[in-house]
């Protein structure tokens, strides 16, 4: 099976930073498509960032500027480097990731079991 294991999760106060860590591990052909969602209490899971398997990102409006996300393929690891934390980033932040098994096979869709970051004021 493929496993997507999230890390880097924590606490911290407001203007400070952390980086997110996904790390694919498992069988498969190829990924594709990979990114962050985050939840918080009460409200819908939302995109944050992704990136293609070449390098192209794109991000949510509200995290522009301040979020940076990256991939390693050599590694199979995606990353996201969080600065100028405020509040209402605080939310369980989830890795996702399309995964093809075999050339033979369609990407299907994989995700983390999430990690908590918290933001205090």
């Amino acid at each position: 099976q493929v496993q997507l294991v999230e890390s880097g999760g924590g606490l911290v106060q407001a203007g400070g930073s952390l980086r997110l860590s996904c790390a694919a591990s498992g069988t498969f052909f190829s990924i594709n498509g990979m990114g962050w969602y985050r939840q918080a209490p009460g409200e819908q899971r939302e995109l944050v960032a992704a990136v293609t398997s070449g390098g192209a990102t794109r991000y949510a409006d509200s995290v522009k500027g301040r979020f940076t996300i990256s991939r390693d393929n050599a590694k199979n690891t995606m990353y996201l480097q969080m600065n100028s934390l405020k509040p209402e980033d605080t939310a369980v932040y989830y890795c996702n990731a399309n995964v093809k098994r075999r050339s033979w096979s369609p990407y299907n869709e994989y995700w983390g079991q999430g990690t908590q970051v918290t933001v205090s004021s």
